[in-house]
């Protein structure tokens, strides 16, 4: 790869979208990578032939996903020849010319940005093995069968005849999200991009929400400078925006940070700040989990106070309404270091009374507040995938780019105070739901004479298949319930989306019960254990 930090991929060179420009610089090719089914532009110094390099190839992978993506290349070969004798095809690539561009308008409705899975140790970066994509462009994965079927349908579906192809090895890029266009990541542009962003990131993204009366929303990429580029449909519900260096990487702000908060999430936040250049300042209840950090360079704060005192842009992410509370109001609290143009940023999961309240007391000293919820684990907060939802003051989520790119993958502008809190319930309430419903099968499966694991195989390969499924699965198999999201946490998040919908007299009777399991499983002393310790709730 670019910066040798992982081993080359294979792909194909194709047809680009016809809205889809080349970048400026280099010459590169548009390739889509076997078994993820997604594609970039590559520069063609970082292109290799495949059948000379493919014995290489195979000896440094050795992992699942790349074998999946060999047999993918070896079944493309064998239908490349006998696509030269068929006569209908040409037919077929003309159909689906011509519907292409009804494809990308569907796509617009919800098409969500994805990362690559690259590597056997960052696979969480992808839509996950067998998940189909929210949109249109459906590529399933987690099976060999899906993945001919994919490589078949993906490059019709955006309107690329496979003309002219050629069979290519890819060198991976270092860290996917954090490369220009030396990435190799597959990426998909939005569908209404007319343009690559010149210098910026395509692997990570802002979406800014603007309160429309059109309910459908679509992305749209736009400058650094927030210049809104025109789109045909004019709806500018979502618009997508990148900070980054002209190499690619990640420029830190030069304003100082600071850090309340060193739990699961916390900890990975910070040390990927730390990584990408930032200059942090830490506190933590229990001060020992600090040390770590101050011999990675963080300051260390004495107190909550001291902290927003001394630093630009304070955040924090403790475990609940309670305890933002108290971090914000306490003694030696938050507020006491609020002066004008301070800024505060609540990356903690609370109810939106909680997080409007301490917003208003923030913005009365003259201090800026915005509320970050992230969604993901403490696996994907150390790598720096998280998934950030910010509502609150604009200008301070712009001001926070850096650290945002340095965390997590994706970044959504929600629009006012607590928009952010509600939306980050209702995905835990989905995900605490599902995780209790994997249990719930898992343990019927037992007590009927079913195997576990067939029923994880069988799911694997359907339409459920996800990252999270497995990795959930394999906890409860193997026995392993060390936390990557403590159960007790999940429990308090569908305590607070159950209110949520009380607050508004909506029906929430899945979460309600799932609620109940949860709290079983308390009793039961699994709180500090991972949410999939919920199966002990089901065990008699």
């Amino acid at each position: 790869g670019k910066l040798g930090r992982y081993p080359p991929w294979p792909g194909k060179i194709v047809n680009p979208p016809k809205d889809l420009k080349k970048p400026r610089g280099k010459k590169c090719f548009f390739v889509k990578f076997f078994g993820t089914e997604d594609h970039a532009w590559i520069k063609v110094e970082q292109l290799k032939p495949y059948h000379p390099h493919k014995e290489e190839m195979i000896k440094i992978n050795k992992g699942k996903r790349f074998q999946q993506a060999v047999d993918a290349v070896e079944e493309f070969l064998r239908k490349t020849k006998g696509k030269d004798q068929a006569s209908s095809h040409n037919s077929t690539e003309e159909k689906n010319r011509r519907n292409s561009s009804e494809e990308r308008g569907k796509q617009s409705a919800g098409e969500e940005k994805h990362k690559a899975s690259l590597s056997e140790g960052k696979v969480k970066k992808g839509t996950g093995e067998g998940k189909k994509r929210v949109s249109s462009v459906s590529s399933e994965r987690g099976s060999k069968s899906s993945l001919k079927r994919a490589q078949d349908q993906s490059p019709r579906k955006r309107g690329r005849p496979p003309k002219d192809e050629k069979d290519l090895t890819i060198p991976e890029s270092s860290t996917v999200k954090r490369v220009m266009t030396g990435a190799v990541a597959g990426f998909k542009w939005p569908p209404s991009v007319s343009e690559p962003v010149k210098d910026s990131d395509p692997h990570f993204h802002h979406f800014l929400l603007s309160q429309t009366e059109k309910p459908a929303v679509c992305y749209q990429a736009i400058t650094k400078k927030l210049k809104v580029c025109e789109e045909e449909t004019g709806s500018t519900s979502i618009q997508a925006a990148d900070s980054t260096a002209v190499n690619g990487s990640i420029t830190p702000t030069d304003k100082k940070i600071g850090f309340l908060g060193l739990g699961l999430m916390g900890s990975g936040i910070v040390s990927n700040l730390l990584k990408m250049g930032h200059t942090v300042t830490v506190w933590n209840r229990t001060a020992e989990k600090c040390d770590l950090f101050i011999q990675e360079g963080a300051r260390l704060g004495r107190t909550p106070a001291e902290v927003v005192s001394t630093c630009d842009i304070t955040f924090a992410c403790v475990s609940d309404p309670k305890a933002a509370k108290d971090l914000v109001l306490g003694p030696s609290g938050v507020l006491q270091g609020i002066r004008p143009g301070k800024c505060y940023v609540d990356m903690s999961t609370v109810d939106a009374d909680t997080v409007t309240e301490l917003a208003q007391v923030i913005v009365s000293r003259g201090g800026r507040f915005l509320e970050a919820p992230v969604s993901g684990n403490q696996q994907l907060s150390n790598d720096g995938m998280l998934v950030i939802l910010a509502a609150g003051d604009r200008g301070l989520y712009e001001d926070c780019s850096s650290c945002f790119q340095a965390m997590g993958k994706t970044s959504f502008f929600l629009g006012e105070v607590g928009n952010a809190a509600k939306m980050m319930l209702i995905v835990n309430m989905v995900q605490g739901s599902f995780m209790a419903t994997i249990a719930e099968g898992l343990t019927l499966a037992q007590v009927t004479g079913q195997s576990q694991q067939t029923l994880l195989d069988i799911l694997n390969q359907g339409q459920l298949a996800s990252i999270f499924l497995d990795q959930k699965c394999q906890n409860i198999l193997q026995g392993n319930f060390k936390p990557d999201f403590y159960l007790k946490y999940i429990q308090k998040d569908l305590r607070l989306a159950i209110a949520l919908g009380d607050s508004v007299n909506h029906p929430t009777p899945m979460a309600a019960a799932a609620n109940e399991v949860y709290k079983r499983a308390k009793a039961l002393d699994q709180s500090d254990n991972d949410m999939s310790a919920v199966y002990r709730a089901y065990i008699h």
